[in-house]
Parts: C-alpha cells; structure tokens; sequence
C-alpha cells in the first residue's frame, strides 16, 4: 500500500503566489531521501487562515487518509501565526514531545527558537507535525524528530513506512 504524506504550506506570501513555496518543497525532498517505501505527497499552500488550515488538515486525515501530515509556516509569535492553534483543534491526542525537541535542536543553531511553537498531534489514523518556515530548520527539525515518526505511525494503524537507513534510522521496538 502506498504511503500518502500530507505537506501543508501555511503562507500568505505563497499562496498568493508572491514568491515560491521552498518550505514545501524542502519537506517533499526530505521526505524523498528518507523513505524508501513508496509515498505520495499531497501538497497545499494555504494562507495563515486558522479555519482554512483546520480545513485542509481535516480533509488530508480524512478524506485524502494521509498518515503522516507535516506542516510548514505559522509557528511564530506573529499575529497571523496560527498553525499551533488549528492543529491542537483538530487533533484528538497531542504530542508535545515533538515540539520540545525541535525547539531543542534548533536552539543549537539560532536563539530565536524560543519563540517557535511547533508542535504535534494526533487525528485518527493520522499525525500531524508541525515544522518552523525556513528549508534549513525543517531538514534540522525532521532530523530530530523523525526517527520517532514511523513506529508512531505504527501505533496509530498506520502503513509501514520502510526508511534509507544511511540517511534516517528510524526507531521500532525489537520484537
């Protein structure tokens, strides 16, 4: 069965076709060098509307039947930075793990990252992570957190996701 990933770009600037969405692209690439098991991307730009964010978040659980939902975007202290608030209204079960250890690792890289607000959930058979704007964060952030990503996806009833261990080594319990 073919793995469906969800990316959402959460950007005014994108969306409106300002300038090129290279946040989306960057989790689609890494996503590339990470699995081996074959995936779909099913890919938005939307602009930094709660309720058009909480929209294309349902529809990817549970319409498109994503496993794996990875935002980019509107994780910020800015008024118009309101991913955090639609993912924790979608999701049935939140995993702030997640979050606390981007805000970790990239607080290796950049002082700032206090004042990110990733974070992640659950919503049915799907997990929903939310990663800062910039390309260079995200390929740091996924880094991070996505050993955890496919036996997390395990636990959910979600497909098997197989990983290029050279690149990711994913973490799954022996059995």
């Amino acid at each position: 069965m073919k793995a469906k990933i969800g990316i959402i770009t959460a950007s005014d600037r994108a969306s409106a076709g300002v300038y090129e969405d290279l946040s989306g692209k960057a989790i689609i690439d890494t996503m590339h060098d990470y699995l081996t098991s074959e995936w779909e991307p099913v890919y938005r730009v939307i602009p930094d509307e709660q309720d058009d964010l909480e929209q294309a978040m349902i529809e990817l659980a549970d319409q498109e039947n994503c496993c794996l939902i990875v935002t980019t975007g509107g994780t910020g202290p800015a008024k118009r930075d309101v991913t955090p608030e639609a993912t924790e209204n979608v999701c049935d079960k939140m995993m702030p793990g997640f979050g606390e250890l981007m805000r970790q690792v990239s607080l290796q890289y950049v002082a700032t990252a206090i004042l990110s607000r990733q974070t992640a959930g659950i919503r049915g058979n799907s997990l929903i992570v939310n990663l800062p704007g910039k390309p260079k964060s995200i390929r740091e952030c996924l880094d991070a957190v996505f050993p955890a990503i496919p036996y997390c996806i395990d636990l959910i009833d979600g497909p098997f996701l197989e990983c290029n261990e050279e690149v990711i080594k994913p973490f799954r319990p022996k059995k």
